[in-house]
């Protein structure tokens, strides 16, 4: 890490296939920074996104996130990058056969956790920092989708991540479960892990006012206002 920085881009160009999306891209985020991510459809946030989490690789400029030169990233080294990193997708893409318990015990085993016990005691650490550590045994089709999303965020603190990189996480949510869901996030960056939510909901943003980046016209823009 670089001082407290956990992603660190400068002067970086950002391409999918061949086409530039986002151009000269400095960005910096330290650590129990919470930050919105706004922009149209197109303009490039999933594309950010994708080369902080080492989807996109890069070519030009500077990029680290989470202790990993990007620039220098290999794919094996891919997996332990996420490591630092919790995800959290708009589509909670959990397991439907597998109850809350067998969700997190999935991500823990696929991450190199061993020990039976720790696993156990970090899944009810986790669960009891989202408030459902009683739907544990839970299947997820007997949860709400508020619910199904806090075992999305559970289960991207798992491995103790340095940020939360959410994106649309209230997408599917209605209004009142999406502030609850933001409130946790932002609880969870006062203690210390950084959280980056993409979003198109200005009001939520309005809800809870922070410090916010946007990608418009293929660049990306460091603290903006919103009206």
């Amino acid at each position: 890490m670089i001082g407290n920085s956990v992603i660190k881009l400068q002067n970086v160009d950002i391409f999918q296939q061949k086409h530039l999306v986002l151009q000269d891209v400095n960005l910096h985020i330290d650590k129990g920074d919470f930050v919105w991510l706004i922009g149209q459809t197109g303009s490039g946030k999933s594309s950010l996104l994708k080369v902080i989490y080492g989807d996109i690789s890069i070519t030009t400029g500077e990029g680290h996130a989470g202790g990993y030169d990007l620039k220098k990233l290999a794919g094996r080294d891919v997996p332990f990058l996420r490591r630092k990193l919790g995800i959290v997708f708009q589509d909670f893409q959990l397991l439907t056969d597998r109850t809350i318990e067998q969700n997190l015990q999935f991500v823990m085993k696929a991450t190199g956790w061993k020990d039976k016990a720790l696993i156990a005691e970090r899944i009810r650490d986790v669960l009891e920092k989202v408030g459902l550590r009683s739907k544990i045994k839970k299947m997820p089709h007997e949860i709400s989708g508020g619910e199904q999303q806090r075992v999305v965020i559970a289960r991207a603190l798992l491995n103790d991540p340095e940020i939360i990189l959410a994106d649309e996480p209230t997408g599917n949510l209605d209004p009142d479960t999406s502030e609850e869901i933001v409130m946790l996030l932002k609880q969870i960056s006062q203690s210390g892990t950084a959280v980056l939510i993409a979003t198109h909901d200005y009001h939520i943003i309005r809800t809870f006012p922070s410090r916010i980046i946007k990608c418009e016209s293929g660049k990306v823009l460091e603290d903006v206002q919103i009206n």
